[in-house]
């Protein structure tokens, strides 16, 4: 079993299901969550304890038949209950005037995706500034919480010298070399192409810079210093 846990929280997670009786056995660490693995052996069928209910069962069975037949012996010697019809009636329900009504279940409620056009901050922040004060405020309300919008990629780099992992900045709006459409430097840190980005759709041979985007994805931190602004894919589409 596979466990995603927010980066910190890992030791108590680990905690949580080893008290639970899971094995630990090895943790990958992400940008804003680490993936921790359990294992937890199949428990032997307790055939003894089984055995003795079987055989409670068998014996309460043979109880019971013998019971029904010396029931039906006794029913067999009784004199024959008189034609006469009963004067006693069964009382019978008062019809009521109040129809029962049966509670509906309250429907489950849904996650939402902050878009421009159903959250303010959000449209202020992909066509405001890249850094400052609202690009701060927007990371900290909104952390954890997930976003949806066109974007590119802008830059896309190996991480830390890995051949296969990157760190793909992704500009909002469509791809261009001159021109900003405003927003801030939203990254995705760390990520694996195939399984990470989660494409869906009609995934093309090869994506990389230039390449138009239509994002699901996490609010993650904000890095002042770099400007920054951390994301994990939900989704990805090309567009």
């Amino acid at each position: 079993m596979n466990v995603r846990a927010i980066r910190g929280l890992e030791a108590r997670t680990r905690t949580k299901w080893e008290a639970d009786g899971w094995e630990f056995v090895s943790q990958e660490q992400g940008t804003l969550r680490t993936e921790l693995t359990f294992r937890r052996p199949k428990r032997p069928v307790p055939w003894k304890p089984l055995a003795v209910i079987g055989g409670v069962l068998v014996v309460a069975a043979i109880i019971i038949v013998v019971n029904v037949a010396l029931a039906a012996g006794r029913d067999a010697a009784e004199p024959a209950a008189s034609d006469a019809p009963s004067e006693v009636a069964a009382a019978e329900p008062e019809p009521t005037d109040e129809a029962e009504e049966t509670p509906e279940p309250s429907a489950a409620p849904e996650s939402v995706v902050l878009t421009a056009a159903n959250n303010a901050d959000l449209a202020a922040l992909l066509t405001g500034p890249q850094d400052g004060p609202t690009v701060e405020a927007f990371a900290s309300k909104y952390a954890g919480q997930t976003i949806e919008f066109d974007g590119s990629i802008g830059a896309m780099n190996t991480h830390e010298g890995y051949s296969t992992r990157y760190d793909i900045l992704v500009p909002v709006g469509d791809y261009s070399e001159t021109q900003s459409s405003g927003g801030p430097n939203f990254q995705f840190r760390d990520v694996n192409i195939t399984s990470d980005l989660n494409l869906i759709g009609d995934v093309p041979n090869t994506i990389g810079v230039g390449t138009n985007l239509h994002i699901v994805a996490r609010v993650g931190a904000y890095e002042p210093n770099s400007t920054l602004f951390l994301l994990e894919p939900v989704t990805t589409q090309v567009r």
